[in-house]
Formats: C-alpha cells, sequence, structure tokens
C-alpha cells in the first residue's frame, strides 16, 4: 500500500493573551485504501476528518472550550482529491517505491501505586511507529482479557511518526502477570510483547493494613517492655551485689 503525505502545514502562532507560542499543524494523508485529514496544536490533536460519516470530530476533552471548525471538512475533501492525484503521479514517477515504515517502541506501567485488591490501571504506551495502524492485545496469566480496555487516538509527533496509549483496568493480586502485545507492519510478523508482574513488595490492602500494623505495634511493645524488666532486674541485682561487698569489707576493717 502506497502513501503519500499530501500536505504538513507547520504555523508558529501567538496564543490570545500574546504570552506563550504554540505550534499549530495539519495533515492531510492518503493511499490507495486510506484516508487521513487531521489538526492539532502542540502535538495534541484537536480535530480530525471521518470521511465514512462524511463529518468533521472535534477531538478536545470534555472540560475544553468547544472550538469551531467552519470549512474545514470541505477543505478536507478538497485536499483528499489532490492527494489522489499526487498519489498516481508518485506512483508512476518513482516506480512504487517501498512505503517507509518505523517499528513501534513499547512501555508498559501502572497508573498509580500498586496495592493488593485495589483497582489500578496498566498502561502500555506505543510510540515512534509509523505507518498508524497498530493492533494492542492484553492478557492476563496468558488469557486474553478485554473487558475494561481502553484505546486512545493516534497522536502526532514532531518527527512525523505517531504515538497511542492503551490502558487495562485491573485489580491486582498476587503473582498475577499482564501482558501488552503490539503487532505493526515494520515488525514483519514479530510481535513485541511486554509483560508486567505484580511486584513481590506490594504493600497489602489497606482493608488488611490497621490490622497487621497494630498486630506489629503491640508486638514491639510487649517486647519493649520485657527489655525494660530485664534491665530493671539486672539491675537491682548488680546494687545488691554492690552493698554486699562493701558491707563485706566494712565488717572486715571493723574487726581489725
Amino acid at each position: 500500500m502506497e502513501l503519500y503525505l499530501a500536505i504538513l502545514t507547520l504555523a508558529v502562532c501567538l496564543s490570545a493573551d500574546a504570552q506563550f507560542l504554540h505550534n499549530d499543524f495539519k495533515i492531510n494523508g492518503c493511499s490507495d485504501t486510506e484516508k487521513e485529514s487531521v489538526c492539532g496544536s502542540d502535538g495534541e490533536e484537536i480535530w480530525h476528518a471521518d470521511f465514512i460519516q462524511q463529518m468533521g470530530v472535534n477531538t478536545l476533552p470534555d472540560f475544553a472550550d468547544a472550538l469551531r471548525f467552519p470549512g474545514f471538512y470541505e477543505s478536507s475533501i478538497a485536499a483528499q482529491e489532490a492527494c489522489q492525484q499526487n498519489l498516481a503521479v508518485c506512483i508512476k514517477a518513482y516506480e512504487s517505491p517501498p512505503e517507509e515504515m518505523d517499528p513501534p517502541e513499547t512501555s508498559i506501567y501502572p497508573k498509580n501505586d500498586v496495592q493488593l485488591g485495589v483497582e489500578n490501571s496498566l498502561v502500555c504506551h506505543v510510540t515512534g511507529f509509523f505507518p498508524p495502524p497498530v493492533n494492542i492485545s492484553w492478557t492476563k496469566n496468558n488469557v486474553v482479557v478485554t473487558e475494561g480496555e481502553r484505546l486512545s487516538r493516534y497522536r502526532p509527533r514532531n518527527d512525523g511518526t505517531f504515538h497511542i496509549f492503551s490502558s487495562l483496568d485491573i485489580v491486582p493480586e498476587e503473582r498475577d502477570i499482564y501482558s501488552c502485545t503490539v503487532n505493526h507492519r515494520a515488525l514483519q510478523g514479530q510481535a513485541q510483547t511486554k509483560i508486567w508482574g505484580v511486584p513481590e513488595t506490594t504493600a497489602v490492602s489497606p482493608r488488611l493494613g490497621p490490622a497487621v500494623f497494630c498486630g506489629a505495634g503491640f508486638t514491639l511493645a510487649l517486647l519493649g517492655a520485657a527489655t525494660g524488666i530485664f534491665f530493671f532486674i539486672k539491675g537491682a541485682a548488680t546494687r545488691d551485689t554492690d552493698m554486699a561487698e562493701k558491707e563485706k569489707h566494712f565488717m572486715q576493717w571493723t574487726y581489725q
């Protein structure tokens, strides 16, 4: 599949308060089977064209101020027509060169500090890959799991590659082992897998914590009391021995 990147626009603009610089971008790309039109700021997507639903999609989070992109979808259609024409010209001119691909780099880590029996999330970060399509799957103790799985959108990086986040809701238990497996064309069939296991030093559940720590405190208190009694008795015995020695010497001196 040939891929042609039609337009890459990178602009530097001032924010409303004229104090901060932001990098805005718009990317239009196409292949013989796919279309892509994305715009954003500072490496984060804020809008993309959905050519299946024939509409533009605002991808800002719910808490962000709503933005309007009048005419963006129409201009994306025009850009796609130009992209397809340029794609045909490039294929003919360069005699169908092999598609450039970059393999992903994958890491896995927990979202919060791990405690047994406490809900948490595992995050699988896949970055540095091109082109965008990538497949991510999860396993728990060698069994494929899909419940509680979430996937972010593809996000562009400054070097032209992409990154994406996948997360899985978990409740850590002793000896649990999770894995995140990534498939991408640049890996040439060699899937990339990262494994994460519940650490042996994981803190106990808060439901057990107070009982354990209270028991430990009571034990330490008993040990402290026993140690104090031992030294008290030892000190008393030492004083009695010293007094006996002094009385013995006094009696010897008197009778002399």
